[in-house]
């Protein structure tokens, strides 16, 4: 299998991520949470974006933060997996959400920053081809922009289902470009 192929099935994990997170599969709860199972196999498939495109200054930096991010989903998809096992207990979920809230070790790089730093790595290895490509690569930044704006700001899932798909899209597109 080629690095490429990787790539796309981990678009394709993330992006049923969020067709899970926006409500629009039906949440199976039961045995696992594929929610976030979704989101964390596909999250770590996006490395591979890391050794498809040009090799230069700009895609070093972009490996970097787009290693962070995935490890820092990989940490929020654990929080999400223990709030998940809390099942119906409201007061749990309650607790180890205000203990995270307070706890800035814990809160910012696995809850705020680090997870953005998927789509910024992402966002910045398509960069690479902005001369070229440049509505797709405007697909992919304005695509991470409407994720986490959606998220933190309008806290709306099918919002945030759109932006993954014009997000996936133009990073799926790039991927295949004509060279």
């Amino acid at each position: 299998m080629k690095t490429k192929h990787f790539c796309v099935i981990g678009l394709l994990f993330f992006f049923i991520s969020y067709l899970f997170f926006a409500n629009i599969l039906p949440s199976f709860h039961e045995p696992i949470d594929f929610a976030h199972w979704f989101n964390l196999i596909g999250a770590c498939l996006l490395l591979s974006f890391n050794y498809v495109f040009p090799k230069n200054k700009l895609n070093s930096f972009a490996s970097i933060l787009t290693t962070l991010g995935v490890i820092a989903h990989i940490g929020l998809c654990t929080i999400d997996f223990i709030m998940w096992s809390f099942e119906d207990n409201d007061n749990a979920k309650a607790e180890l959400n205000y203990q995270i809230r307070n706890t800035p070790s814990l809160f910012y790089p696995f809850i705020v920053i680090g997870p953005s730093l998927l789509f910024m790595g992402l966002s910045m290895h398509a960069l690479n081809f902005i001369k070229s490509y440049f509505i797709l690569v405007l697909m992919v930044v304005l695509g991470s922009v409407a994720i986490g704006f959606s998220f933190f700001v309008l806290k709306d899932g099918i919002y945030m289902l759109l932006g993954c798909l014009i997000f996936v899209l133009g990073l799926g597109l790039l991927l295949y470009k004509k060279k």
